[in-house]
This record gives C-alpha cells, structure tokens and sequence, in this order.
C-alpha cells in the first residue's frame, strides 16, 4: 500500500465527511444495486440496447 493512502486515512479519520455526503454516496451505490438487479432477474428491453452502426462503406 502506498504511503499517500495513509495520510489520506489520517486527514479522513479527522476531518469525516458529513452525513449529506455519506448518504449520497450510498444512495449512488444503491442505485447501481438496483439496476444490476434489474438488469439480472427481469432483463434488459429491447429499447435500451446499443446497436451497432453501420461504416460508411457498409450499406
């Protein structure tokens, strides 16, 4: 582990985010949860799946 991280866990450990960030960033990881489940068990429509385009040359 490189030192750099250290100092970091220091200056974090006294000086912790607040309350609004902490909920915010779990709020993100919830939402990725959530759409990875969807994504799981119910599937992807077709609507929200890239297609490919087609080059210049390919007609």
């Amino acid at each position: 582990m490189n030192p750099i991280w250290f100092l970091r866990m220091s200056r974090w450990a006294r000086n912790p985010p607040s309350w609004r960030k902490v909920l915010l960033v779990l709020a993100v990881i919830a939402l990725c949860l959530a759409l990875y489940a969807v994504e799981r068990w119910i599937g992807w429509p077709d609507w929200m799946t890239a297609e490919r385009l087609r080059g210049p040359g390919r007609l």
